[in-house]
């Protein structure tokens, strides 16, 4: 097998007056020709900017690549470095002979541009030829990435497009010029599982077609042991572990990737808490990891695993209790309007005439693909949307017949959690301000000391620190500013939380901690959550029961356990189908596949 690149003792660094960090420390790995090499990790575990540095697009300042070979081997079996060829040459690679998709699609595609003309770019960019031939190709790449209506879709510009349809532009774009190698930064990430798998078929049949080599980063095992020949496992700028994809699920060697093996949610087990990193091994303050005692992967997840009766009594005893919150017959109905006078014409039914309870102490997982009405639903449950018809009962209260002042008394009881924490935060305040404007404007506590004090108490709860009080949102991590807005939702001492996609866009290790610390925080404030999520996995997990939504209704509502073990509906059993389980069986079955 011959090597198409050869990375050897790559150092990049980010510079600043006061400190210096190696992204990538002295790493050296290959990609084989007709191959995918998979690169796994953490945010922060250099993954991006190895990617980054073997396209030379790291920007300097504050990076610059300090060391090391980045070899590409041409076609006639010579090698080149691309670190010491000019800018110039770069460019004659970068795009055309070596591509990129990365992780965001909107953020990569120009909002002003349709999205085949910036496809027929990069065509007349690289290869001589008129705009027509460039056009013509360029159809020919939407219909090979399976796009529907090519013909259309050519002529729209990225907001017309999903998610989904956005990440097939990409790499029609990526492959416009047949590359010889693919880099796929985090390419499935943002989308539903759904999708993601439909997404990662395409890219194998792209792959085995044009017999290309590919760089796939991501931070789920799961997904690479759905795509990669061999893995490279990073943590903190270093390679750990590396081998074949079978090597490392099958026997992993590294405290790091056990952990990382470990804390995905689990299809075939119901568990008390996920396992993290921190289970398997142990870091010093000058970065040493030892490793804690010896336990497997499977040995852990026995250990925190549920028994049958476990769960059998605790779906009794939820059983008895009187519902907290019953939806019945809910509905939300958008207008479509058209013409000059916006005359409605039609509707679009977005929640579509369904019903539910939620006992205290429950955990309902509501789940489907996006666009099946599962946000609107629970916006629609607190009245952040109006519902068009239908009851919502909650604690005994109508909460579709409250005025304001009484709605606003209820929502002490009810809160929700969104999607991304960043924007539910104001960049202008502290976390500090954030958490105790929610106490004054309900009127709680006699003054901004004790309020303060609470606050304290709060962040200790969701595992910050109390210096964390003064620091603004941009300064910690996605997983930190989730912790932060479930201590908001906290601060009321709520009764019941919504949970929406609260944990999509973390890293598995970093989803497992805010998980595990939902389920603490449901035990010890006896908490009764709505959780939603397009990902069945996670939802099983924290779950008691789990409504499947789609086009607007519940098509499937019982218990975890059983929706998974035995799914009635067919779309229920292709959302099962979709998630990517990271089995050796899969691993196995795919080599003799190919």
């Amino acid at each position: 097998m011959s090597v198409l690149l050869d990375v050897r003792n790559l150092v990049t660094e980010f510079r600043s007056e006061n400190y210096s960090i190696r992204a990538a420390n002295n790493i050296s790995f290959h990609v084989d020709r007709g191959k995918t090499l998979g690169i796994v990790g953490e945010s922060g575990s250099g993954k991006s900017v190895t990617s980054l540095s073997v396209m030379r697009l790291i920007p300097n300042p504050p990076g610059k690549i300090t060391n090391g070979e980045i070899l590409f081997s041409e076609k006639d079996g010579s090698q080149i470095d691309l670190l010491k060829i000019s800018e110039d040459e770069m460019r004659g690679y970068r795009g055309n002979r070596i591509a990129m998709i990365f992780q965001e699609p909107m953020t990569s595609l120009n909002p002003v541009f349709r999205c085949g003309d910036q496809i027929i770019e990069a065509i007349q960019l690289h290869q001589n030829c008129s705009y027509d031939e460039a056009r013509e190709r360029t159809l020919q790449l939407l219909r090979e990435v399976q796009l529907p209506r090519p013909e259309t879709m050519i002529d729209q510009y990225p907001h017309q497009l999903s998610g989904g349809q956005k990440q097939r532009v990409m790499i029609a774009m990526a492959m416009s010029c047949s590359p010889d190698l693919l880099i796929a930064d985090e390419p499935t990430t943002a989308l539903d599982v759904t999708v993601q798998a439909t997404i990662l078929e395409l890219m194998r049949d792209l792959q085995r077609q044009r017999e290309m080599s590919m760089m796939f980063i991501t931070h789920d095992l799961g997904v690479i042991a759905e795509i990669a020949d061999e893995v490279i496992v990073m943590y903190k700028g270093n390679i750990v572990e590396q081998g074949s994809v079978l090597q490392i699920f099958e026997d992993p060697q590294h405290p790091y990737t056990k952990g990382l093996l470990a804390c995905r949610p689990r299809l075939d087990k119901k568990l008390r808490i996920l396992p993290t990193v921190r289970d398997f091994m142990e870091e010093t303050a000058d970065g040493t990891i030892t490793e804690k005692a010896h336990i497997t992967v499977t040995e852990k997840i026995d250990e925190v695993a549920f028994s049958a009766d476990d769960i059998h009594k605790r779906l009794q005893e939820l059983d008895k209790r009187k519902p907290l919150l019953r939806v019945e017959n809910l509905q939300v109905h958008f207008p479509i309007r058209t013409g000059l006078f916006s005359r409605t014409t039609g509707w679009v039914k977005a929640v579509d005439d369904i019903s539910f309870d939620v006992k205290p102490g429950e955990t309902l997982g509501l789940v489907g693909e996006s666009g099946c009405g599962k946000t609107t639903t629970g916006r629609a449950i607190l009245r952040l949307i109006e519902p068009t018809g239908g009851n919502v009962m909650f604690d005994g209260r109508d909460v579709r017949t409250m005025d304001h002042k009484s709605l606003t008394a209820l929502r002490k009881d009810f809160q929700i959690i969104f999607q991304d924490p960043y924007s539910s935060l104001n960049p202008r305040l502290s976390v500090g301000s954030a958490i105790m404007e929610v106490l004054r404007v309900h009127n709680l506590y006699e003054n901004d000391k004790q309020r303060k004090d609470h606050v304290m108490y709060l962040l200790d709860k969701v595992d910050l620190l109390p210096r964390h009080f003064n620091n603004y949102p941009h300064e910690f991590s996605g997983g930190q500013r989730q912790r932060i807005c479930v201590a908001r939702a906290l601060a009321l001492k709520p009764k019941f939380l919504i949970c929406d996609e609260s944990v999509s866009a973390l890293d598995v290790s970093v989803q497992a901690q805010v998980l595990n610390m939902l389920v603490s925080l449901r035990e010890e404030f006896n908490l009764t959550y709505i959780f939603i999520s397009h990902d069945l996995s996670v939802v099983k997990f924290i779950s008691d029961r789990i409504a499947v939504m789609n086009a607007g209704k519940i098509v499937e509502l019982d218990a975890a356990n059983e929706i998974y073990e035995q799914p009635k509906e067919e779309y229920t059993k292709r959302l099962i189908h979709a998630i990517p389980t990271g089995t050796i069986e899969v691993i196995k079955n795919r080599g003799k596949a190919a």
